[in-house]
């Protein structure tokens, strides 16, 4: 593979994983996750972490993206 050629591959991963960002139920999830965020960012002293608002969020996208992403690979 030339260095031209590097430079060209594009990996499809990054706009699929983005267009399932916006769907209905991912954009519901990354609300939860950054109003959660913004609330812990708020107090000076907290044990609460927004872990599990992250991974619903992370395995929406992943969940949509798995089928799309297959399509790609040769």
């Amino acid at each position: 593979m030339s260095d031209q050629e590097a430079a060209e591959l594009v990996d499809p991963a990054v706009a699929i994983k983005e267009k399932c960002s916006q769907t209905k139920e991912c954009a519901a999830l990354l609300e939860k996750f950054n109003a959660c965020n913004d609330r812990v960012a708020s107090k000076s002293a907290t044990t609460e972490t927004c872990v599990e608002e992250q991974t619903d969020f992370l395995h929406c996208v992943d969940h949509c993206l798995a089928p799309q992403l297959f399509k790609h690979l040769k």
